[in-house]
């Protein structure tokens, strides 16, 4: 009697009463076999804990079970979520991921994808970090499904899933509006960046459909906090009339945020905030929030990348994930 560990597909078909061949293609899905048939060899498996062989399952169906996921930066910080997201896909697919940084061999891309096809991969997930630059198209090098997540391909064709970015601007206005701020402020990056346009277009348009005018100008700076904190010193030291500030991102929010706070402005009474990206949650994973903040869906992002490459269908052009309003202390 065979164990548990060394259940093996001759020994399901024979408690199923069928031959090997049929067993085989009713567990891998393959060739016809009656529904009867195919539900008692199910059975037979459950009953007998049978586990596939992943290998034999592969070389069976001619495919590897294995997508690759092909990164510019795996350590940074916003493409780390979205390769995650893809991976766990993946794997709750029973699929593998196979993770390769193209940074360590970007002068020598041409090997580096033969030997990803050498590997026999069903797929690949390209992930990028963020909208400042196009990515090159990669797909036309491969036979199998390419998506692009995180990233604009060079390509139209390409299948891409990226940020609803106008949707974050529109949905920071709308939350201000809600608490009836009315005189907003913009601080964000520079506008070489199409994220940064994006959401200021969202935000204006959706201001302007309110009845409202912006306060002042757009601020463009650095994605970075100190910029923040120089923005806001000089809405202090102009005296520009603003109860709300939407931030670029979270870095952005936190340094404005401390100024408006050194220079006797009380957050949220006076001036409402409102950050991107979620990066208490992304880093520090708090259940507490202090700062309100729109989650741009970067797990999310990956998984539906993944998902589109197993699902082998032809979806050219721009997938925008939607985003999520995160309240916290600074709007509340």
């Amino acid at each position: 009697m065979a164990t548990e560990e060394n259940v093996t597909l001759s020994d399901v078909a024979a408690v199923a009463g069928v031959s090997v061949s049929t067993a085989s293609r009713a567990l891998n899905g393959t060739g016809r076999v009656s529904v009867e048939t195919r539900e008692r060899i199910e059975v037979a498996a459950r009953r007998l804990n049978f586990r596939p062989n992943a290998l034999a399952q592969s070389l069976a169906l001619g495919r590897s079970r294995t997508v690759a996921i092909l990164t510019d930066r795996a350590s940074n910080t916003f493409s780390m979520p979205v390769l995650i997201g893809a991976a766990g896909h993946l794997g709750a697919q029973a699929q593998a991921a196979l993770v390769c940084d193209a940074r360590l061999n970007r002068r020598n891309m041409a090997e580096h994808i033969a030997e990803l096809r050498a590997r026999r991969i069903d797929g690949v997930v390209v992930v990028g970090d963020g909208l400042r630059g196009l990515t090159r198209s990669v797909t036309a090098e491969f036979t199998v499904p390419v998506s692009y997540a995180f990233t604009l391909s060079d390509d139209a064709d390409d299948a891409m899933f990226i940020p609803d970015n106008e949707a974050v601007g529109r949905i920071a206005a709308e939350h201000l509006l809600g608490l009836g701020r009315t005189r907003i402020a913009h601080v964000t990056a520079e506008d070489d960046d199409l994220a940064v346009r994006l959401r200021a277009d969202g935000l204006l348009r959706t201001l302007d459909d309110a009845g409202v005018r912006l306060a002042g100008e757009v601020l463009h700076g650095a994605w970075r906090e100190n910029w923040g904190r120089d923005a806001a010193q000089r809405l202090v030291a102009e005296a520009w009339d603003v109860d709300a500030v939407f931030c670029g991102n979270d870095h952005i929010a936190r340094g404005v945020e401390s100024a408006l706070v050194a220079a006797g402005r009380r957050v949220p009474d006076d001036v409402a905030l409102v950050g991107v990206d979620n990066w208490e949650g992304l880093i520090l994973d708090q259940s507490t929030r202090h700062l309100t903040t729109i989650d741009v869906g970067l797990g999310a992002m990956g998984a539906a990348a993944a998902a589109h490459v197993l699902a082998g269908e032809e979806s050219p052009g721009v997938h925008h994930q939607p985003p999520t309003l995160i309240v916290g202390d600074t709007s509340e």
